[in-house]
């Protein structure tokens, strides 16, 4: 089978090198990160990997597509626990609020970081994040199996924040959705996993919206394939 042909308007915006066979891989791994991100939280990271490994891309420019593709993941999202009335609760309201006021100062941060990071520690970081994350959803998902669902604890608004400033930071250097670090952390401390879904939905907007100002400040964000991806 051949290589998908790239029309020569949109190849001229796409970064050298990048065939339709790349661009068919990257609109795979945004659609698997889209799933995971609603459905179960880990998921951001998809579109890391795939813009890391076929776009061809500087980190800087990786983590600032990333970012931005997560604003209309991370609105979907939004709407859809709001439809379904987790984000009309109380408790969820408010774990949702202070995660989202951490966002804005986290996210900085993050972008901070990634500038003072080369490429081959780039990849080394993210491989070791990728490790991290799928030790904390087997964590998340062996504890459930133990134990009933939780009812809604009264966190610290102190601990919510912690959460929610680690998480956006880490976001932020890699360009990734937050709800992949903070549903796992929110069940560790008790939160139903329903709940912890919705209240990263609205973190993840604040994340995605003031990460992807601050990549195109920068002149970070590729849009072709953020629109690629993101789609």
């Amino acid at each position: 089978m051949g290589i998908p042909a790239i029309p020569d308007v949109i190849a001229a915006a796409l970064p050298a090198g990048l065939d339709g066979w790349s661009l068919l891989l990257l609109a795979a791994f945004g659609l698997l990160a889209g799933i995971g991100i609603t459905a179960v939280g880990p998921g951001g990271v998809l579109a890391t990997i795939g813009l890391f490994a076929f776009s061809g891309l500087s980190p800087h420019a990786v983590a600032g597509t990333g970012i931005a593709t997560h604003v209309a993941t991370g609105l979907a999202g939004t709407a859809a626990y709001s439809r379904s009335g987790q984000l009309h609760e109380p408790a969820t309201r408010r774990i949702a609020l202070t995660l989202a006021c951490a966002a804005v100062v986290g996210t900085p941060l993050g972008i901070m970081v990634n500038s003072k990071v080369s490429a081959h520690a780039f990849g080394i970081l993210l491989a070791a994040f990728v490790a991290l994350v799928g030790v904390m959803v087997w964590h998340r998902e062996r504890g459930a199996a133990r134990r009933p669902e939780p009812t809604h604890p009264h966190h610290p608004t102190v601990v919510l924040a912690a959460i929610g400033l680690g998480v956006a930071a880490v976001s932020g250097l890699f360009g990734v959705g937050g709800p992949l670090l903070t549903v796992p952390l929110l069940v560790t401390i008790g939160t139903p996993v329903l709940s912890g879904l919705a209240a990263a939905q609205v973190q993840s907007v604040l994340i995605a919206t003031v990460g992807a100002l601050g990549y195109f400040l920068q002149g970070a964000i590729c849009w072709p394939l953020a629109a690629i991806v993101g789609v």
